[in-house]
């Protein structure tokens, strides 16, 4: 075949539309309304053709549509309010140039992001909170940049047999119809980045996405420098192949910090996504051995100090790790290039105390490099710090140095039109910049509730209406007959009760809770004056039968004919479908066995719009929910049979929509407005907004662990990395010495038989320090109520203050403590080396009373 040159032929835009083709190419567009309107205005149909993607529907345009609009006043002033809003909240420069970021940057680097659903780089929760992550930094001017890989064929699109059974298909990404640009290096040339690999090199393009103000960069290896074999490693998310993944996250973390450097950056810190990139904490010692002329051990009170890692799932599964046979091989590859010995990374990838484990975790690699880790919630805090206890020795579990930051999500992504314009009206135009201000929230009684119920009922129709079109479709796909393509048109009631079921099927989140009782399921649903219809839709991993399984269950049981036209199961789930989901659905369902849902985002995306959710008492909705926002399955309570767990919780979620959920929304005794459930929805988006927002969690990740880490970064390098080398010597110091220091169980001054709230007493210590001096070291009282087992189950801790030196490294300390409340406490004393720096650092020391 004749070798052939290709190129594009775009639109010739006339040059008062020229911001048009600005606009398409940063993402910016695809969470403000004006600008989605302003592309929807020029072609509604052909918008809704092309997927909502800007580049694609400007080249389908006709050129006479164009010249067309050129002329027309009310498009030109439309656009020009975009124009303006875009170069204000993108900070641009008089020539409409983007103000790019200063080299010293915060790198965040994950495995997908869910952006836009013309952008498939993503998988579920984790990739869509990754993009919320993004333009959140953006909004609030964050110094933030972002790598990940360019998948050309992204997560799998879905669809189903005859049988119900889940299949999968991998259309190719079309390159040339997305936003993307080629990443240049310092020099002005197209960034290029080599990972050795043990049989050859691996190579890597680098393109350029812009999400508002955040460039996101990503790593390609689809291109003919490498062999057939390794231009498959960025096609497709989530591969099952043990080889293909590892080499994808070596890509991300090696070849992703490479790049940065190659285009001048110099991130001061890194935020890694989960466990997949905690490579790039290999490629950050290197780079700080190699450019500052620093040996491994200060490099390594470097790294830690300046990293944040956040971990998102309790599942095993989600906990990456890799056979050391596999991974070893690739660490020798690298040895050469990194200057890294093999043996140190597959430690630091082990728990302390077993260093012969026969995988690298990926997890316990990005918890031992990050002083600033945290889960997703406040119980998925609490979850992951017992699951983690063995890699701190001696600490007490509500010790365990991984805090949380609940996940949030960026409102207006996923906010509909008609309550942004309600937001617009009654909550004041600038409600976006804080949306959890206390004003803006008082304004949301503002609303009036008819006004409300119409936009919501809007939504709803809107749903209706797609979900008829899908099921249409569907089943011609499946060569369905003419009447039962037919029926489709007209399936499910505009003003039914909606129930929304959508996410990831993976069998803990039990997505056929409400599915246990067949009879009286049937009597729910099919209530004559009160029907209730569900929605159900999301995917299962290709590896997974028994989540497939499950999509299979619902599909047949959707056939049953006393149930028809009441249950479907819309196939492909993607951003597109969740946002007529979360915007449109009455009840959003979640049946998470707790306490395994680490936050469970789109729940949060419901409620924002005013979407009542119905969920047990996990991740978020653990922290979201009071009786005036929404309803519980249950109160909080965890089993150790799962099918009893099943039974209880099913019976009592029939219990809640029966007695409490169906009831209130009917209820309409003076007009067709249900009075009680919009007071519900106005509370829901008032948690929301007040607390789930992208907003508040980049604003705490920048407050508690880029600001700090960033701080200790300069700290850390300065002066030839002075302080650094500080905490070696120290470091050195302590694990030479810890072990002379023994202290003795303490003493109060008075009994403890029964205190009274308000009683003083003081605690001694006696401590021998040996070669230890006593402002190396913080010698502190523990205590706090503790459980049935006499167990500390809510610490304190108090500083106790040196009272006596009686010499040769024997001392006593002393502290007082006040009885603050009522309750069965016990207390103890312990040794830890002074101040914070050696917190959260693992390995830690410490040394309890009588050696316990």
């Amino acid at each position: 075949m004749y070798k052939i040159k290709l190129f594009n032929v775009a639109p010739s835009m006339p040059a008062k539309l020229a911001f048009l083709e600005l606009l398409s190419r940063n993402l910016w567009w695809c969470w403000n309304l004006g600008a989605i309107e302003l592309f929807r205005r020029i072609n509604p149909q052909l918008w809704k053709e092309t997927g909502s993607n800007p580049l694609e529907f400007l080249n389908r345009v006709p050129q006479k549509r164009f010249e067309d609009l050129a002329s027309d006043e009310g498009f030109l002033s439309h656009l020009g309010e975009v124009k303006e809003r875009f170069e204000t909240e993108l900070l641009c420069s008089a020539d409409g140039q983007i103000v790019r970021l200063q080299p010293q940057c915060v790198a965040y680097f994950s495995l997908e992001y869910g952006i836009h659903e013309s952008m498939r780089l993503y998988s579920g929760g984790l990739g869509v909170l990754a993009g919320d992550h993004l333009k959140a930094a953006s909004d609030l001017n964050i110094p933030l940049v972002a790598v990940g890989l360019m998948y050309r064929q992204g997560f799998f699109q879905q669809y189903l047999n005859n049988d119900g059974w889940q299949q999968e298909s991998y259309p190719e990404n079309e390159i040339h119809l997305l936003p993307l640009k080629k990443a240049y290096d310092t020099a002005g040339n197209p960034v290029r980045v080599t990972v050795p690999l043990p049989e050859c090199q691996l190579k890597a393009v680098v393109w350029q996405l812009d999400v508002g103000r955040i460039p996101l960069f990503l790593l390609d290896a689809n291109i003919p420098d490498n062999p057939p074999e390794l231009r498959n490693i960025t096609s497709e998310l989530y591969v099952g192949d043990r080889l293909i993944r590892l080499r994808q996250e070596l890509l991300l973390g090696i070849g992703g910090y490479r790049a940065l450097l190659e285009m001048g950056y110099d991130p001061y810190l890194c935020h890694m996504n989960e466990g997949h990139a905690a490579f790039v904490s290999l490629a950050r010692i290197s780079h700080l051995m190699k450019s500052k002329g620093l040996d491994l051990d200060t490099v390594l009170e470097i790294v830690p100090r300046t990293s944040v890692f956040t971990t998102h799932t309790p599942i095993p599964a989600g906990n990456e790790a890799f056979a050391v046979d596999l991974v070893k091989p690739h660490l020798e590859a690298l040895q050469k290039d990194l200057g890294i010995d093999p043996a140190a990374v597959l430690s630091w990838g082990q728990p302390p105390q077993d260093n012969n484990l026969g995988e690298l975790s990926m997890t316990i690699l990005g918890l031992r490099m990050s002083k600033y880790s945290n889960g997703v919630s406040r119980l998925h805090g609490t979850v992951e710090r017992k699951i983690w206890t063995h890699l701190w020795p001696g600490l007490h579990e509500d010790e365990i140095p991984i805090g949380h930051i609940t996940n949030g999500i960026h409102v207006p992504s996923w906010l509909s039109r008609e309550m942004a314009i309600l937001f617009e009206r009654y909550l004041g135009p600038d409600w976006r910049e804080n949306p959890s201000d206390p004003g803006v929230l008082s304004r949301v009684a503002d609303i009036p509730e008819e006004e409300m119920w119409r936009a919501h009922e809007l939504g709803r129709s809107r749903l209706i209406r797609t979900t008829r079109e899908l099921a249409e479709k569907q089943l011609s796909m499946r060569n369905a007959t003419r009447t039962e393509i037919l029926q489709a048109k007209s399936i499910f009631g505009y003003d039914v009760l909606t129930i929304g079921f959508a996410r990831r099927f993976a069998t803990y989140k039990r997505a056929v809770l409400l599915l246990q009782d067949l009879s009286r399921l049937e009597a729910l649903l099919c209530n004559e004056t009160r029907p209730v219809q569900i929605i159900f839709a999301g995917k299962a991993h290709p590896a997974d039968n028994a989540g497939k399984d499950l999509i299979r269950h619902i599909v047949h049981l959707a056939r049953k004919p006393s149930l028809k036209g009441h249950i479907i199961f819309l196939e492909n789930y993607d951003i597109h479908m969740a946002r007529y989901l979360v915007q449109g659905a009455d009840i959003w369902l979640n049946t998470p066995r707790r306490p395994l849902e680490a936050s469970g985002t789109s729940g949060m995306k419901a409620a924002v719009n005013g979407v009542i959710n119905v969920s047990i008492l996990d991740g978020w909705w653990d922290e979201g929910y009071s009786s005036e926002c929404g309803w519980a399955i249950g109160h909080g309570e965890e089993y150790n049979d799962p099918a009893y767990q099943d039974t209880v919780e099913s019976q009592a979620l029939y219990n809640v929509l029966e007695n409490e959920v169906i009831p209130c929304f009917y209820d309409r005794p003076s007009r067709d407005v249900p009075e009680r459930w919009t007071r519900v929805m106005k509370a829901s988006i008032k948690m929301a907004l007040g607390y789930f927002t992208s907003d508040r969690m980049v604003r705490e990740y920048n407050a508690r662990s880029y600001k700090p880490a960033l701080e200790a970064y300069q700290q850390l390098v300065s002066a030839k990395a002075d302080y650094a080398h500080k905490l070696v010597a120290q470091r050195a110091r302590l694990q030479s010495l810890w072990s002379q220091i023994k202290i003795e169980l303490p003493v109060a001054d008075k009994e403890q038989s029964l205190m009274h709230v308000g009683d003083k007493f003081t605690v001694t210590s006696h401590v021998h320090l040996g070669d230890l001096r006593p402002e190396e070291v913080d010698v502190e009282v523990y205590f706090g109520t503790v459980n049935s087992q006499n167990q500390i189950a809510e610490s304190h801790v108090e500083q106790m203050t040196l009272a006596e030196d009686h010499g040769k490294g024997d001392f006593t300390y002393k502290q007082s403590i006040t009885c603050r409340s009522t309750g069965r406490y016990g207390f103890t004393t312990r040794v830890t080396p002074h101040g914070n720096e050696w917190k959260g650092v693992m390995p830690g020391f410490i040394t309890w009373a009588n050696g316990s």
